[in-house]
């Protein structure tokens, strides 16, 4: 069994609708896959049809913008969640509340850009995102068809989209986030927990005290793990009784991973099923 439980479609950040990802995960060869959108479930019904019709099986999912504050400045981070009740109000309210706050975000970037005589319009990113999520991966088309950088991730230079017109965003509260999963009857598992090419990552003692207030899983097998750092996540995970994933994160163009570069070994799999609220 192949299993890849982290992927992006084009109601986030993704550049394939739901559909392609389900039609991409059959051609990578992987019999379960996930999709894990940032904040939002507008993927689910699309992507669960794409399923059936292909004969593959399929997990819907979320992955949820957090922030820590136990010290300053918070520290970001992603968490996972695995079939949540898409119904349940909290979790609902809480991601429009995210997608409304990025959304407000972005206006703000494209007005710093266009400040630095970058000649983008709010209505141009706007059509680069097909779903109601902005991000900056949006603004990147931008500058991208301006010639202004060749790739997403040279528009995420320091001296644009990195730093220069970076704006913070207005997470959730790892705990809450935490909390409404478990009250949707989500697994929670948390994203790339050492991925320290990102920047900086919390440290184990909050993980430490997330394992007894219900998550699930830790995801070590990732793209911005090294070898080392899969190791460390992996022992921890022993340590503290949470079960190991892996995936790809995959986010079509707009980075350059596969689907399946990673994978969730099938026992693990199991295990999340079994320890679902």
């Amino acid at each position: 069994m192949r299993i890849d439980l982290h992927t992006h479609s084009t109601v986030s950040d993704g550049t394939f609708t739901p559909t392609e990802v389900i039609e991409a995960a059959v051609e990578a060869g992987l019999d379960i896959v996930a999709l894990t959108d940032h904040d939002g479930l507008g993927g689910w019904a699309e992507a669960a049809r794409a399923a059936e019709r292909v004969g593959i099986g399929f997990v819907p999912g979320v992955e949820l913008s957090c922030r820590w504050y136990g010290v300053e400045p918070a520290i970001p981070l992603h968490l996972l969640g695995y079939l949540p009740d898409p119904d349940h109000p909290g979790l609902a309210a809480e991601m429009a509340r995210v997608r409304e706050a990025r959304l407000r975000r972005g206006e703000r970037i494209v007005e710093l850009m266009r400040a630095d005589g970058v000649d983008v319009t709010w209505e141009e990113v706007q059509g680069y995102a097909k779903g109601d999520t902005v991000g900056r991966p949006h603004m990147a088309q931008a500058l991208i068809r301006r010639g202004l950088a060749a790739t997403v991730s040279e528009a995420f230079a320091p001296s644009m989209l990195g730093e220069r017109w970076r704006l913070p965003k207005d997470d959730t509260d790892v705990f809450l986030a935490l909390s409404l999963l478990l009250d949707a009857g989500g697994i929670p598992v948390f994203a790339h927990p050492r991925a320290t090419k990102r920047g900086r990552v919390v440290p184990d003692e909050l993980i430490e005290s997330m394992a007894p207030s219900g998550l699930v899983g830790l995801e070590a097998d990732h793209e911005d793990h090294s070898p080392a750092e899969r190791e460390e996540i992996r022992a921890l995970a022993l340590r503290l009784g949470l079960v190991v994933t892996g995936s790809s994160d995959f986010h079509g163009s707009n980075k350059p991973v596969r689907l399946g570069a990673n994978l969730t070994a099938p026992e693990a799999y199991e295990a999340l099923l079994a320890r679902r609220p």
